[in-house]
């Protein structure tokens, strides 16, 4: 793995203050202009009082207020991924941009897909407290985890889950001059059972090394425990690769592949998986994946995902833009979102 630098910053100041007797921090604005997240509060939100349930479509969700009015959550019909409403966060990438995303959205998963009316489930009143009143690692903060620079950790047994990611090992003869087929466990160097009968053993050149597929295995299943699948076949976990997770994964078709770029930006929520077709001209076929982080400094919709020329994840523009709208690269190529 080529070596990186480490300047590695996803966040901004951070302040501490108190909530309702909990130590809570809060990542300060930065002096620049910062475009408005996409749902905003006006202060700490507070789940413990009268909830307000609110049926929204396009898709089809239900939004959660408190009962000043602030916005707690959104959940989304026949997906897990929940968007919290939170102490704002900065993140930056300054190797590759001088953008930042400045967002309040901590994305985290339910126990099970949402349903309309799921609200009057036991398990919803406990969960949304202690989500909202969560500042742990969220998918968000995660994904940061594998930037250029970002520092290694290790579990219990040694095993690095954590640190600066490398995209694959070179590769003369591939197209993009390194090689794909870089799961979770070739990062980790560990073997894999997968509930589809499918068993992995890491490849030692692809140690430490996340493919763009790889990288949303990593973020969603291995450390946030989504189900994931061995093979490119629907079911109720994610597949291997992009092309599966686009046409067959689980979760909500949010932006349908028409074989043209995708413009439904107000469709999308921080975390969604966007998938891209790539290559020297624009196709309907998919060939790349990511995640959508947010709403940039500038207005623009940004996404992470990792890729061969910044050698890893990166939400930069260090070989293209990394963004979903304007005349770059990757916005021609835009296909399809969904929401997991």
């Amino acid at each position: 793995m080529a070596s990186k630098s480490s300047n590695w910053i996803w966040a901004a100041l951070v302040a501490v203050v108190v909530v309702a007797g909990v130590m809570v921090a809060v990542a300060l604005r930065p002096s620049a202009p910062v475009a408005p997240a996409a749902i905003e509060t006006a202060g700490p939100a507070d789940p413990s009082g009268e909830l307000t349930y609110t049926r929204l479509d396009r898709p089809a969700r239900t939004q959660v207020q408190d009962a000043a009015g602030r916005v707690l959550a959104m959940f989304t019909d026949k997906s897990r991924t929940v968007r919290i409403s939170g102490p704002e966060r900065t993140f930056r990438e300054p190797r590759f941009t001088q953008a930042t995303v400045t967002t309040d959205a901590w994305i985290r998963l339910a126990p099970k897909p949402w349903a309309e009316g799921a609200e009057q489930a036991a398990w919803f009143r406990p969960w949304l407290t202690k989500q909202v009143q969560d500042t742990s690692p969220d998918a968000l903060a995660i994904a940061m985890d594998y930037l250029d620079g970002a520092p290694a950790r290790k579990d219990a047994k040694g095993v690095q889950y954590a640190g600066d990611a490398s995209f694959g090992p070179l590769a003369p003869n591939d197209p993009d001059g390194r090689a794909e087929n870089s799961d979770f466990y070739d990062y980790m160097g560990v073997s894999w059972d997968f509930p589809d009968g499918k068993h992995e053993r890491p490849d030692k050149a692809h140690l430490r090394s996340l493919d763009c597929s790889g990288f949303i295995r990593m973020v969603y299943g291995y450390r946030m425990k989504y189900p994931l699948l061995g093979k490119n076949i629907k079911g109720p976990g994610l597949p291997r690769r992009a092309y599966a997770m686009a046409e067959l994964g689980p979760g909500t078709l949010l932006i349908p592949n028409t074989s043209k770029p995708a413009r439904d930006y107000d469709l999308l929520q921080e975390g969604d998986l966007v998938f891209f077709s790539h290559g020297e001209e624009a196709g309907p076929t998919i060939q790349h994946s990511g995640i959508f982080i947010g709403v940039d400094d500038s207005g623009h919709h940004r996404f992470m995902s990792s890729r061969v020329k910044a050698d890893g994840p990166t939400f930069g523009d260090f070989g293209g833009e990394s963004l979903l709208d304007g005349p770059s690269y990757w916005s021609n190529r835009f296909l399809t979102a969904r929401r997991i």
